[in-house]
This record gives structure tokens, sequence and C-alpha cells, in this order.
């Protein structure tokens, strides 16, 4: 099974729109899973309509949390620990925010945070962030595509 993760978009609403249209028509993931830093509630809305599993956790800039859990009621503060297709995978903003206890264990641990790609298998568990979706700080509007079978990742540009 493969999963789609977008982090830190950041209300910027073209780069959400892309990566979703991404996820459900190239990539065809049902599952989605956005570790904070939608920021507004209106970013979230695209979110609240994509048609499979989204899971999301806070960032450190999602200051309208009420706004956001009326639309998303799924989101919570991190970690989050799902078990997808086998897999235990871990959801949280940013990594140096997990203690080693939340880190044990996990297959999959997916960040956002520092708006850098990351990419790393570290004794057998898969570490993701996929960059900023929304291009802000790096140009890049960057998301990534899991596959938990493979423990692999692969990072795709949306947005130029």
């Amino acid at each position: 099974m493969r999963i789609g993760v977008l982090s830190d978009t950041h209300d910027r609403l073209p780069a959400i729109r892309a990566a979703l249209e991404y996820f459900q028509h190239t990539a065809r993931v049902g599952v989605i899973l956005h570790p904070g830093d939608i920021v507004a509630p209106f970013a979230a809305r695209p979110l609240a309509e994509f048609p499979g599993q989204v899971h999301v956790t806070y960032g450190n800039n999602d200051g309208e949390r009420r706004g956001l859990k009326a639309i998303l009621p799924q989101i919570q503060d991190g970690p989050q620990v799902l078990e997808i297709s086998g897999r235990r995978i871990l959801l949280h903003h940013a990594l140096e925010w997990c203690r080693a206890d939340d880190l044990s264990g996990m297959d999959v641990v997916l960040t956002g945070h520092t708006h850098e790609v990351a990419v790393e298998n570290r004794d057998g568990t898969l570490f993701v962030n996929p960059g900023e979706c929304c291009g802000w700080l790096t140009g890049r509007a960057t998301v990534a595509v899991v596959d938990l079978e493979q423990l692999a990742a692969e990072i795709v540009e949306v947005l130029l």
C-alpha cells in the first residue's frame, strides 16, 4: 500500500490542491497524512474533502485549533500512532518533539516542521519529512508517497 504525505502547507491553497490532485489521480493513494502547519481553517477544507482517509496532527503554527477541529475533527496533538497495512506509523509535527519511547517499534516516522526534505532508513525504521508543500521558504512545493510494503519514499514536486 502507498500513502501520501504532505506537511507545512501554510495556507497555500494552490499547492494544497495540487498535492491532493496528485495523490488522488496520479499516485492513487487512499490515505494521506499531514504532520501539521495547515495554519488556518480555510486551508483545511480541501483536506476535509479528500475522498480517502486523512490523518492530521497540529503543528506549531496551527493557532486556530477550534476552527481546524471543526473542519477536521480527527486532528490531534502528536504523537499520533497509526497502524496502516500492518505497519506502525508515527505522525508528529517535529522529529525533535519525539521521545525515544515514541519512536520505539515504529516502522515509519512522518514529520515536518523543518521545511526540508529528508528520507532516511535508520535501523529498519523509515523516517520521512516531505519538505514543505507550501514552497514559501525553499521555492519547492514537495510531498512524499510512501510505499509501506517496500518501506521506501518518493519525493514529488507538485507545484512549479
